[in-house]
C-alpha cells in the first residue's frame, strides 16, 4: 500500500542513491545527522516515517520526515535541510517540494544574516546554531550566495 504524502518529490530513505557509491555514502552521514538533529528536539518523541528529497553529498541534503509530535501544537510533518550549512527544520506549508523547502531554507537564512549582520536575534527568525555575529552572517551569507548562484541552478536544472 502506497502512502500519500502531502508533498512531491521524494523518495523512500531505502531508495536513496548519490551519482555513485562515495556520494551515496556521503548522503547516508547526512541522513543520520538530520535524524540527530529533529530528534534533539524535545517536542519531537520519535521519527514515523523518513524519506530523501535530494542531495549533494557534504553540501547539502533535503530529507521530508513524519514525527511523532509531543504537543498537538507541533507540525508532524517536516523538511530538514543539512550540509555544509546550518541545520534547520521547516515545516511544508508553503514548500510542497524539496527545491521548494531550499529555497524557503535560503529566504529564512537571509533574514538571520540580515539581524546577526547587526549582532541580533529575534524569536521571528530561524535558529542558527552559531553566534549571531557579523562574521558568522557573512560567513553563512557566502554559503547562500554559492547554493543560489552556482549549486542550484545546476542541481535543479
Amino acid at each position: 500500500m502506497e502512502v500519500e504524502l502531502p508533498v512531491s518529490g521524494v523518495v523512500p530513505i531505502s531508495e536513496m542513491r548519490g551519482e555513485d557509491e562515495e556520494e551515496t555514502l556521503k548522503l547516508r552521514k547526512m541522513e543520520t545527522a538530520a535524524r540527530g538533529f529533529i530528534n534533539g528536539f524535545e517536542w519531537c518523541k520519535g521519527i514515523r516515517e523518513f524519506y530523501f528529497g535530494d542531495g549533494i553529498g557534504d553540501v547539502i541534503a533535503v530529507f521530508f520526515t513524519r514525527i511523532e509530535p509531543a504537543r498537538l501544537s507541533v507540525d508532524e510533518y517536516l523538511w530538514i535541510v543539512v550540509g555544509d550549512i546550518p541545520p534547520a527544520y521547516l515545516v511544508i506549508d508553503t514548500s510542497p517540494s524539496p527545491k521548494a523547502s531550499v529555497g524557503a531554507y535560503i529566504a529564512e537564512m537571509r533574514n538571520w544574516v540580515t539581524l546577526a549582520k547587526q549582532g541580533r536575534t529575534s524569536e521571528a527568525v530561524i535558529p542558527v546554531n552559531v553566534p549571531a555575529t557579523p562574521e558568522w552572517a557573512d560567513a553563512l551569507e557566502s554559503r547562500l550566495n554559492t547554493l543560489e548562484q552556482e549549486i542550484i541552478p545546476v542541481w535543479f536544472s
